[in-house]
């Protein structure tokens, strides 16, 4: 009995080790319990909006520990100055209260994520030595805190009249499914689903469970196993041979869509378990045949969140050529930073900027190709391979490798092993130089007979993207429409494939860190 409640107050305690993760067992257990009375009382308002709230509390504790009061302090100050903001009248009173509710949220962020960026960069210009802080990273504070940006800014234009409760304010801002790792859900588009209760029925229910299965086919039965190749060729690249590190690349091109549409993929299944809209994150986005038709696909919350809050505020297409590459490019560089504090973030951001700006500099002539297959296979083979090519620098990490000094002191000579530090910039020129000196395609024989499985998951990963777009959309209505049996055998199918493929210890989502 005693062991029964200590692993009982383990499900509400927090252990830094083990953050709360969709995909583990103590998430489902207690999902389960909470959907079971989530049913009975949901039509409460009160009640309801109470119990979801303190279960994402719990949930975001199991996450972050006690840092789960960063985000009861930015419930409460968005919800209060938004308010204030809504009451005034004059324009300059407007200004300040939408300053004073966008600065602390953003000022916490840049606090936890980017004051060790600017300190090694501060050390670095002024030839002192960089000391990191022990600075914890909240899990999510990216993505909530866009969200409380979004609710006081669609409040200042106009977009959205500020809740009257703050019952409803800390609902949307804490909202389980979304909180970790997005989609980033905008105020004025999920805040007005409060208004009355959720709509739980059948097409709500098993639509959603259908999004949380593929969710987790895609993470824990394929990126998490393609994953174990890819780390460790990429903390390696130099003992590797130009084809492993192309199927590298390939592979984490794979897995990174995978894992992250995954993860979006099961926050939206439970949103609509529970009865709630949060959109679309990603739509198939490797069949993009331009740049800018990736980023209307690829994590599309973040996308729409940067064009709506910061790329047509600076001015978007509106003031001419020259503006609009520079607001595109301003753009994309903070949605790089946004992405981690590290320069090879901002390289990515900035390439992926000026994609976008040559593809917008050259569409007039793009338009008058003819519509084709081998025009649209160029146009698909380029931007896919654009894309790849970032991702080496995105995923690329700092190393260390052992290397043995010399030193000669009063004639004697001594020698001592130390690490070394190789940047992540050079470890992602090792993998490209890599490919270029010493590729052989000879090899791939080789590799299937090693590595089968990769090959074949690889395949199914990238084969999905070969389902039309329609046909992709409709798998949710068909999955309603099934027997209750074939249900329970396809999720039969899915928790087996899961058990014989998974790692010893459940993997985090790649954003968590972000």
């Amino acid at each position: 009995m005693v062991d029964f409640l200590y692993r009982l107050s383990e499900l509400f305690l927090y252990d830094p080790n083990k953050p709360m993760l969709f995909n583990s067992g103590t998430f489902v257990l207690m999902f389960v319990v909470f959907m079971i009375i989530y049913t009975i009382i949901y039509k409460k308002k009160l009640v309801f909006s109470l119990y979801v709230i303190v279960f994402s509390l719990l949930f975001y504790y199991k996450s972050s520990g006690i840092y789960f009061l960063l985000l009861v302090l930015t419930t409460v100050s968005d919800y209060s100055f938004a308010a204030f903001l809504y009451r005034s009248k004059h324009k300059t009173w407007r200004a300040f209260w939408m300053i004073m509710g966008v600065i602390p949220s953003l000022g916490l962020l840049a606090y936890f994520k980017y004051t060790n960026f600017f300190l090694f960069n501060w050390s670095f210009i002024s030839g002192n030595n960089f000391q990191p802080l022990d600075i914890f990273l909240p899990v999510g504070i990216s993505f909530y805190t866009f969200q409380s940006v979004s609710y006081v800014l669609d409040v200042y234009w106009k977009k959205l009249k500020p809740t009257d409760s703050i019952l409803d304010y800390a609902f949307f801002l804490s909202f389980f499914p979304q909180l970790v790792a997005g989609p980033i859900v905008k105020a004025h588009h999920f805040i007005p689903q409060l208004k009355e209760p959720p709509k739980i029925n059948k097409q709500m229910l098993y639509s959603g469970m259908w999004l949380v299965m593929i969710g987790l086919f895609k993470k824990a039965v394929i990126a998490d196993y393609i994953a174990q190749y890819n780390d460790l060729i990429f903390a390696s690249p130099d003992n590797y041979n130009g084809f492993e590190n192309l199927m590298a690349i390939y592979g984490y091109t794979l897995q990174i869509y995978l894992d992250f549409s995954g993860y979006s993929d099961m926050a939206i299944g439970f949103g609509r378990m529970l009865g709630f809209d949060l959109g679309v994150n990603f739509r198939l986005p490797y069949q993009s045949l331009n740049i800018t038709e990736f980023w209307r696909k690829w994590h599309i919350s973040l996308s729409t969140w940067l064009r709506d809050y910061l790329y047509i505020p600076l001015g978007g297409n509106r003031k001419g050529k020259i503006r609009t590459y520079i607001n595109l490019m301003i753009t994309m560089l903070l949605g790089g930073l946004w992405h981690g504090a590290s320069w090879k973030f901002v390289f990515w951001g900035a390439m992926h900027g000026i994609g976008l700006a040559v593809h917008k500099g050259v569409s007039k002539i793009l338009k008058k190709l003819p519509d084709v297959f081998p025009t649209k296979f160029a146009s698909w083979f380029v931007t896919f391979h654009f894309v790849i090519f970032l991702w080496i620098f995105f995923r690329a990490a700092d190393i260390q490798r052992p290397q043995t000094v010399t030193v000669i002191h009063d004639g004697v000579q001594t020698e001592y092993v130390e690490n070394v530090t190789i940047d992540a910039f050079v470890v992602s020129w090792m993998m490209i130089k890599q490919i270029f000196t010493d590729f052989d395609i000879s090899f791939a024989k080789h590799f299937w007979g090693a590595r089968s499985l990769w090959v074949i998951l690889v395949v199914i990963g990238f084969g999905m993207h070969l389902v039309p777009l329609k046909i992709f959309d409709k798998l949710p209505d068909w999955f309603v429409k099934v027997p209750f049996v074939l249900k329970i055998i396809i999720f039969i199918v899915l928790v087996q494939l899961v058990v014989q493929l998974q790692n010893t210890d459940v993997q985090p989502f790649i954003y968590f860190q972000f």
